[in-house]
């Protein structure tokens, strides 16, 4: 919608040609933005790139929207503060670290991600790269380059098959949800800790609660499921590598900052645990120095686990529903800050999950 009459106004920063973090938020400039045009323009809803070298010049530009996407740059307590008419912001992912939660919970501002469109993907790349690692594929393969074929089977023989052995998963979400399905199909005995999350949605999918440090004493894989927020930031450090065992490996595939990143170079350097597989970093994009890179007992891959054909196209349409919702005075269906929605002049048309806590 591109003409003088639209009713509402989205506003999104103006794409900068340079490389963003991974995940469901990289590379996001959209030519046409089609997909989220496919709800706003049913409702005369004008997408508008607000050109922005600072915080300030976004917030001044955006101050008469309704609506903003928050991609590109991380929507601040000063953009927030200026943003006078805007009644929902949407994230087109399933983290909102984007955007300053907590200001836009003081301000009146429902948050809404896309927590149910790419689930699956990423738990298929979960298991994919701490199968990868459990194997040892990046040893056994430069086995082969270096002509050493009959060392990998001698070498494998010294690790313990897969089949009963125990993951740990750390929240219990949707994606540690599909995890746990594949892994209970692999014959994996599932623990899992999430104190947001009834003991009874764990046992009833045959998952076992427990305590958060027990988790790392017990298993022989520990995956990290958890959004970040100040609560998650840095959980997972020297305390919890100290305690798995020397031959358990460690599994990100959420968010890079809930570990601490030095302690897991350290853990692995003084051989504390086996190894790991991570999609996630501390820091995005990964400094080339990064000891990681060059470990062998490390799977590591550029925060894709959610990447294919279906997913871009399928956030971005459920972005624009979202947004669409809250222009027309509807309850988005997912809201990270739910105790907003009582305050705001839109009005429920769902029922409210009550089997977890927060989404963030």
């Amino acid at each position: 919608m591109t003409d003088n009459k639209a009713r509402f106004t989205v506003a999104v920063p103006q794409p900068k040609q340079v490389q963003q973090s991974g995940g469901s938020q990289f590379n996001l400039a959209a030519e046409t933005y089609s997909y989220e045009r496919e709800a706003l323009d049913r409702i005369g809803a004008e997408i508008v790139e607000i050109p922005a070298e600072s915080d300030a010049d976004f917030a001044a530009g955006a101050k008469n929207a309704q609506a903003v996407i928050a991609r590109g740059r991380r929507i601040s307590a000063e953009i927030i503060a200026g943003l006078d008419n805007v009644v929902v912001i949407g994230c087109g992912s399933v983290g909102t670290d984007t955007v300053d939660v907590d200001a836009a919970t003081a301000a009146g501002i429902p948050v809404t991600n896309v927590p149910d469109v790419f689930i699956e993907e990423v738990a298929d790349h979960t298991l994919a790269i701490m199968l990868a690692a459990q194997r040892r594929l990046y040893e056994v393969r430069q086995m082969m380059q270096d002509g050493r074929f009959s060392e990998g089977h001698p070498y494998l023989r010294n690790f313990p098959r897969l089949f009963g052995q125990s993951i740990g998963l750390i929240s219990y979400g949707n994606v540690a949800r599909s995890v746990a399905r594949r892994c209970q199909a692999f014959g994996l005995h599932v623990l899992a800790h999430d104190p947001y999350v009834s003991e009874l949605e764990m046992t009833r999918d045959g998952v076992e609660p427990v305590g958060y440090q027990e988790l790392f004493e017990r298993c022989d894989f520990v995956s990290n499921h958890a959004p970040l927020n100040d609560e998650t930031r840095g959980m997972i450090s020297t305390a919890q590598f100290a305690a798995m065992k020397e031959s358990a490996f460690f599994v990100n595939t959420g968010r890079g900052p809930c570990h601490d990143e030095a302690a897991l170079i350290d853990a692995l350097e003084r051989g504390e645990i086996a190894g790991a597989a991570l999609d996630v970093f501390e820091t995005e994009p990964v400094d080339l120095e990064n000891p990681l890179l060059r470990m062998d007992n490390v799977i590591v891959t550029p925060h894709i686990a959610s990447a294919t054909s279906r997913m871009m196209p399928q956030t971005r349409r459920r972005l624009g529903e979202e947004l669409a919702a809250a222009l027309q005075g509807r309850w988005p269906r997912s809201v990270v800050n739910p105790s907003v929605l009582d305050k705001t002049a839109l009005r429920r048309w769902q029922p409210v999950p009550m089997n977890r806590g927060p989404n963030r």
